[in-house]
C-alpha cells in the first residue's frame, strides 16, 4: 500500500470519528435546554409524533448526594428505588410561584408587601421604598445614611434626618428573611442572631461579634475564647452556630438580575434534612413518554401483509415508532446525566449547602472535577451547567455559581475565590472613607489574612465588584 493510500485512510477515519449520529445530536441539544426548553420541546414532540404518548407527570424523584463514588453510577433510576425515609419532593419542598420563576414577584415586592403591612406615615413610606430599592443584590444596605439623607431632598423632595432613616430602617430589618436591611455583614449576622438561634442563650454569640469580630471574619478563632475569658467549647458551639448563618439574606434569585423581573425556573431542587442534602430534577410539569400501542399493534398488521401500500403504510408506521424510542432515550439520557452531574456538585459543595450557604464554606471547583466524578467528557458537564440552575432553601442559583477558581493559603490549603470576594468587600466597607485602601495596601491585608495573592489580582477581583479605586472612594 503506497503512503499516500494510507494517510488518504487515516484522514478518512478521522473524519468519521468526529461524525455525530442523528441521535447524538438530538442528545446534545436535548441536553443544552432549560426545564422551561425541554418541557415545550416534549409537547411538541407528542403533538408531531402520533406514535408518541405523553403520560401524567411523576412527582420530581429525590436522591440522597452520599460520599463515594458509587452515588454516580450511570443507573441513576435504580440507585435509591424503594428507599421510604428520602423525602420526595412533594414532602413540602416543591417551587413555589415565586421561587420558580425567579423574581416573578421579586425579593423586592416581597419587602414591599410586608413594608405596607406597617403603619407609616406618606413620608415614612416614601422613605422605606427608597432604602428597599438602595438595597443591594445581597439585600445589604451599603450606602451611608447620610447619602440617602442627600437623595431623598434631591430626587424625592423628601426632608428628613439620619434618626428618621435610622427609625424606618430598623423597622425594615425586622422583616424576613432575618438579616435584610443591614449595613454591613457584622450587623447581618448579629440581627440573625435575634431570630435564627431559637432557645439558645446568645450572650457569647454576641460579643464575639461585638468584641472579637476582626478575628471572627479571620478566622482565628483559636484566639477568641482566651480574648472573651470564656471556655473553649463554648465559643466553638457559638461559631459553629454563627457561621450557619446566611451572610447573603437577600441574594438575587439569579446571578446578576439583582430586583429585575426576568423569569428563570429551576432546573434541579435541592433539600437539606439531618445534615443531608437531597437532589432532584424538576421535571414535574414535564410529561412522561411511551411509545403508542396501537402504533405498535398497526405495525403488526401491516406487516403480515403484502401489498405496496401495506409495505408503505408499515414503513411509515415503523419510522414514527423508531423516532418515538429514539426521542424517549434521548430525554431518558438528558435526565441521567443532568441528575449525576447535579449529584456531583452537591457532593463537592455539601458543607456549603448543609450550612445555610455560607460562601466561605464554598470549594474551590471546575468542569474536570465534575467530569472525572461522574465520567462525562468536559463538554458535557459545560453543557449541563450552562443556563441551568438550582432551587436551595434560600434562592434559586445558576450552576456556574458553584464552580471556581482555587486561592492557595498561607498554610497550603485552598480557598475558594468566593471567601475572598467576600474579604475585600469587608476590608472596603470598613475602611476608613478619608483614606481608603488602595491596591497595594489591600493586598497586603488580605496577606496578613494568610491569603497569596498578588496586587494586580486584587485590582482584578475589586473590578469584578464593582468597586471603584480608592481615589474614587475617597470621600
Amino acid at each position: 500500500m503506497s503512503d499516500s493510500s494510507y494517510s488518504q485512510i487515516q484522514q478518512q477515519q478521522q473524519t468519521l470519528s468526529q461524525t455525530l449520529s442523528p441521535q447524538q445530536l438530538l442528545a446534545v441539544q436535548l441536553l443544552e435546554m432549560t426545564t422551561v426548553e425541554i418541557e415545550e420541546r416534549v409537547r411538541g414532540e407528542v403533538m408531531d409524533n402520533p406514535a408518541l404518548d405523553a403520560v401524567e407527570p411523576e412527582e420530581a424523584r429525590t436522591v440522597e448526594v452520599e460520599g463515594g463514588e458509587d452515588v454516580y453510577s450511570a443507573d441513576v433510576d435504580d440507585d435509591y428505588s424503594g428507599n421510604d425515609d428520602i423525602p420526595v419532593a412533594s414532602s413540602g419542598f416543591v417551587p413555589s410561584m415565586e421561587a420558580s420563576y425567579g423574581d416573578a414577584v421579586s425579593f423586592g415586592d416581597t419587602l414591599m408587601e410586608q413594608l405596607g403591612a406597617l403603619s407609616l406615615t406618606p413620608d415614612e413610606m416614601a422613605i422605606g421604598e427608597y432604602l428597599i430599592g438602595t438595597l443591594d443584590e445581597d439585600g445589604l444596605l451599603r450606602k451611608p445614611l447620610s447619602e440617602i439623607e442627600d437623595e431623598l431632598l434631591i430626587y424625592n423632595n423628601i426632608s428628613t434626618t439620619e434618626a428618621q432613616l435610622l427609625s424606618v430602617l430598623k423597622a425594615i430589618q425586622t422583616f424576613d428573611p432575618a438579616g435584610i436591611a443591614a449595613r454591613d455583614l457584622q450587623e447581618c449576622l448579629m440581627l440573625q442572631l435575634e431570630r435564627n438561634v431559637a432557645g439558645k442563650e446568645c450572650a457569647v454569640h454576641k460579643r464575639i461579634l461585638t468584641e472579637c469580630y476582626d478575628d471572627f471574619a479571620g478566622k482565628r478563632w483559636n484566639l477568641i475564647p482566651d480574648k472573651l475569658g470564656v471556655p473553649a467549647d463554648e465559643c466553638r458551639d457559638a461559631i459553629a452556630d454563627i457561621v450557619r448563618l446566611n451572610p447573603r439574606p437577600g441574594a438575587s434569585l439569579t446571578e446578576g438580575i439583582g430586583f429585575s423581573r426576568q423569569q428563570v425556573m429551576p432546573d434541579f431542587l435541592l433539600e437539606i434534612a439531618d445534615d443531608k442534602v437531597y437532589v432532584s430534577l424538576n421535571n414535574s410539569h414535564i410529561p412522561s413518554l411511551r411509545v403508542n400501542g396501537d402504533f405498535m399493534h398497526m405495525l403488526d398488521e401491516q406487516a403480515v401483509g403484502g401489498t405496496a401500500d401495506q409495505r408503505a403504510a408499515a414503513l411509515f408506521l415503523k419510522q414514527k415508532i423508531e423516532a418515538a424510542k429514539g426521542f424517549i432515550t434521548a430525554v431518558q439520557q438528558r435526565e441521567m446525566t443532568m441528575l449525576a452531574t447535579m449529584r456531583a456538585i452537591a457532593s463537592v459543595q455539601k458543607e456549603y449547602f448543609v450550612n445555610g450557604g455560607d460562601e466561605a464554606l464554598l470549594k474551590p471547583m471546575i468542569l474536570e472535577d465534575i467530569a472525572r466524578m461522574t465520567g462525562y467528557d468536559i463538554s458535557t458537564i459545560s453543557r449541563v451547567c450552562n443556563s441551568k440552575y438550582v432551587q436551595t432553601p434560600w434562592s434559586i442559583t445558576p450552576l456556574k455559581y458553584y464552580f471556581s477558581d482555587g486561592v492557595t493559603m498561607a498554610d497550603g490549603t485552598t480557598q475558594s475565590v468566593y471567601e475572598l470576594f467576600r474579604v475585600i468587600q469587608e476590608l472596603i466597607a470598613n475602611e476608613d472613607k478619608g483614606n481608603p485602601l488602595t491596591d497595594q495596601v489591600l493586598q497586603e491585608r488580605l496577606v496578613e489574612l494568610g491569603y497569596n495573592v498578588a496586587r494586580r489580582t486584587v485590582a482584578k477581583y475589586r473590578e469584578q465588584l464593582n468597586i471603584p479605586v480608592a481615589r474614587l472612594r475617597k470621600e
